[in-house]
């Protein structure tokens, strides 16, 4: 009974590997199809360069799989693995949303507790890859930009050019010591890192419709994607000047003056959400707390919950009052911010975890006094 219970469960392993050669080959074969058969030649440079930026994908994720660390490593690994596997309270200024998404790949390990550090160390494996996938992406965007100028289809030389580019530049980066050694860890870095690929990538995105309708529904996704890695690391915050940048030098005619303008502003967007935004809010909810709780004798968190009704509906009034009156910039910028919230609001995990008085409640930031000073 064992043996055939053995045998079993081996023809049910071929089985899936089977299914899984053949998904793959199939996906191939129709990126294939539509690179030879297409007539649009622009179709034809699109479908090979997402092609070629899978299987750089593919690259990258079978090697940071295949060396990952088996348990914790040094540094803060073992903190971030426990407190992902638990919802616990880490060291500050935390990282709620990395956790959360930790908590999800440790699910994986399902009753194996000896698996929990390898499935966090995946999520930074697969951060990672995904990271190169965008990383060539943005390398042939800016390399076919160089070489095509205005034409909309590039030569056999010229896609030789792009995609040897964009192929060498994230291979490079995927062997390299120090992001290798960040993707097969349990640490921040190489999901910090993916969402700041992911940020520059949208910004080239909406680069290329800028003109057209809509095309502001890519700077609000990048707004989302700023707002959530703050729940993870603060270094995606660097790219604002980069995007701020190209927005002038797509929109406006550039100068000497307009760069420097720029350049400022970018300076007051990144000022405003590290220094007004991140501590701002919660000073202010602590305020409302302060004199919803000791002044009006109201419970705890009633101040709180006033101050986030008042927020959304500023938000709300803000959001109808500009589309009434056409006013599409001043509409865009409140999105923009509403989303950052949205992002930021991962926090609160921290706060609500640390209710709980889990076993590790780094500082006890179970109210709004204790959370800003987390």
């Amino acid at each position: 009974m064992h043996i055939a219970g053995v045998l079993s469960g081996i023809s049910q392993k071929k089985i899936r590997k089977q299914k899984t050669e053949y998904s793959f080959f199939i996906f191939i074969g129709k990126c294939r199809y539509l690179s030879t058969n297409s007539d649009d030649p622009m179709k034809k440079y699109t479908s090979l360069n997402i092609l070629i930026g899978w299987i750089i994908f593919l690259i990258a994720s079978v090697t940071y799989l295949s060396t990952l660390e088996p348990t914790a490593s040094f540094w803060d690994c073992g903190e971030f693995i426990a407190a992902s596997y638990k919802l616990e309270v880490g060291h500050p200024p935390g990282a709620p949303f990395f956790l959360i998404v930790g908590k999800m790949f440790t699910l994986l390990a399902g009753d194996h507790k000896e698996l929990v550090a390898i499935m966090v160390n995946a999520l930074s494996g697969l951060a990672s890859a995904f990271t190169i996938l965008f990383l060539f992406w943005t390398i042939t965007h800016l390399v076919k930009k160089i070489y095509t100028r205005n034409k909309e289809e590039p030569g056999t030389a010229e896609k030789w050019v792009i995609f040897g580019s964009g192929v060498i530049g994230a291979l490079a980066y995927t062997f390299s010591d120090t992001f290798w050694f960040s993707a097969v860890e349990g640490e921040v870095y190489a999901s910090s890192s993916l969402f700041t690929a992911v940020v520059f990538w949208a910004i080239l995105k909406w680069e290329n419709v800028a003109d057209e309708r809509y095309a502001n529904r890519w700077l609000i996704l990048i707004a989302y994607l700023m707002g959530l890695s703050i729940g993870v690391h603060l270094l995606n915050l660097l790219a604002i000047p980069a995007i701020v940048l190209i927005y002038y030098f797509k929109k406006y005619k550039v100068t000497r003056n307009g760069v420097i303008l720029a350049l400022l502003v970018a300076g007051a967007v990144l000022g405003g959400i590290m220094y007004i935004i991140i501590p701002g809010l919660v000073s202010v909810a602590a305020i409302f707390e302060r004199i919803f709780v000791n002044s009006f004798g109201l419970p705890y968190f009633s101040g709180l919950f006033f101050y986030l009704a008042l927020v959304i509906g500023l938000i709300i009034y803000g959001l109808i009052y500009t589309q009434r009156h056409g006013k599409v910039l001043a509409n865009t910028m409140i999105l923009m911010l509403s989303v950052i919230l949205i992002g930021y609001s991962s926090y609160a995990s921290i706060m609500i975890r640390s209710l709980a008085d889990p076993p590790m409640d780094q500082n006890d930031p179970e109210n709004l006094f204790n959370l800003l000073s987390y």
